[in-house]
């Protein structure tokens, strides 16, 4: 596996984006993915655990705007809850808890957060 190779450089900033590792094919597992390009296996990807996941997209969230997601004023941490709850971040175990920690609230405001749009 190159990373000179024009594939790998064009799925690198996903694979990245996700969380995931990129590996040679030949080290692949059976949970890996391993993409082929003009009928040869290039590269695997290990994608992360769906908790993992959540972290990563949490300090992908920070980068973006430069500062912890718990120095946001209001209306932008329920701008991110909004943003986490359609990417599925509440479907993984704990999701509300490792959010409300993110944010620096209570699991409390983080449901008021999700309701505020339901109604």
């Amino acid at each position: 596996m190159s990373a000179d190779e024009p594939f790998i450089s064009a799925v690198k900033p996903l694979v990245d984006a996700m969380g995931g590792e990129m590996l040679p094919p030949d080290e692949a597992g059976p949970e890996d993915v391993v993409l082929a390009w003009e009928g040869a296996d290039v590269v695997a990807v290990r994608l992360p655990q769906l908790a993992d996941s959540l972290d990563h997209i949490l300090a992908a969230m920070e980068r973006k705007r430069g500062k912890p997601l718990a120095d946001l004023d209001r209306k932008a941490k329920q701008e991110v809850v909004r943003i986490l709850e359609a990417r599925g971040a509440f479907s993984v175990r704990h999701g509300v808890e490792t959010v409300a920690s993110a944010l620096g609230v209570s699991r409390f405001t983080v449901y008021n957060y999700l309701n505020r749009d339901k109604t």
